[in-house]
């Protein structure tokens, strides 16, 4: 199964550039955006996580109008929006602002629409929040938008009910949730033992060790499987001390990056070639498979036709000596 490169649902910035900034220009986000397309992802949406109004005004509109002004409409379909309706729980939160953290509310998704120009692809809530259910409904039925779960502290009742009101996916699971959880109830479990939700997984090495990754592949299968890089502002600066989304963080020599007053992980550093490769390191799916969950399963969650990424991307990585390489 030949593909042309990669498909990244989840991409927070590229090169030092952050999505999510007040003081994004169109420059900088073009640039991240051609550097992102000529490292192996062929199709991503921007993602912006839980900020304050205003920036969510200002950098959406902006996005939107630098992809018609620039023609990457064909590369970069919509965004995924990663709040600001998550859990305010230390932990769940993960390294969004507490202090941008809403309940769910209808009014502010369609405000959220509007400012995207009616191009929001993804959307992250928790299931647990009061209302979660009545704006899964509206996002899925009235605006056309693929609700996935995550930054939660949601249990097996809550993920039921949301997938009953239309939610698809579980935002990278088995992240964004606390360190310490209970034995048997919590998010993980009940994501893993969800029969109806997709399962985006950060397959960069740091985020879920190997055990844990097999275990959410074997459990559900390769059709409801998708890989995501969650690529940090970080991701493809070299190692060292920086500031990004809102932390102090250190970059590793292994591409370990995180906060060290925290301990929590602040997003990748990785893109999705090398989140493609190191799972291909661990031998569970084949070439056929990883294709599957590298590009055709995240298209189809967010209702593109895989000819439509086809028809205008040139070839841009070979599987070679058992690695993905640019070509």
């Amino acid at each position: 199964m030949n593909i042309p490169g990669f498909v990244d649902l989840q991409v927070n910035g590229y090169k030092g550039i952050d999505f999510s900034n007040p003081e994004l220009t169109e420059e900088e986000f073009t640039a991240a955006c051609h550097a992102l397309l000529d490292h192996g992802t062929v199709a991503f949406l921007p993602t912006i996580i839980t900020s304050s109004a205003e920036t969510f005004e200002r950098n959406l509109r902006l996005m939107a109008r630098s992809i018609i002004d620039n023609d990457l409409r064909e590369s970069i379909p919509g965004f995924h929006v990663e709040g600001p309706f998550i859990s305010g729980e230390d932990g769940a939160r993960g390294a969004h602002n507490a202090e941008w953290v809403r309940k769910p509310d209808i009014n502010f998704l369609q405000k959220l629409d509007e400012w995207s120009g009616g191009n929001i692809k993804l959307l992250t809530i928790a299931a647990e929040t009061e209302g979660a259910d009545d704006l899964c409904r509206y996002a899925t039925d009235n605006l056309g938008i693929t609700v996935s779960l995550g930054h939660q502290m949601a249990g097996e009742n809550d993920l039921d009910k949301l997938a009953h009101s239309g939610a698809r996916s579980l935002t990278h699971l088995g992240n964004g949730i606390p360190r310490l959880l209970p034995r048997h109830h919590n998010p993980l479990w009940a994501g893993i033992g969800n029969d109806d939700l997709t399962a985006m997984i950060i397959a960069d090495g740091h985020h879920l060790p190997p055990a844990i990754l097999k275990a959410i592949i074997r459990t559900k299968g390769t059709s409801k499987i998708i890989v995501v890089s969650d690529a940090s502002p970080i991701a493809g600066l070299p190692p060292g001390t920086y500031n990004t989304l809102g932390n102090d963080v250190i970059l590793e020599e292994s591409g370990l990056l995180h906060n060290p007053e925290t301990g929590y992980l602040v997003g990748s550093s990785s893109s999705m070639l090398e989140c493609m490769n190191y799972l291909k390191t661990l031998d569970l799916l084949s070439g056929e498979e990883l294709a599957r969950v590298g590009f055709y399963n995240p298209l189809e969650l967010i209702g593109i036709a895989p000819s439509d990424v086809l028809a205008h991307a040139d070839p841009s990585i070979e599987l070679k000596d058992g690695q993905f390489c640019l070509i």
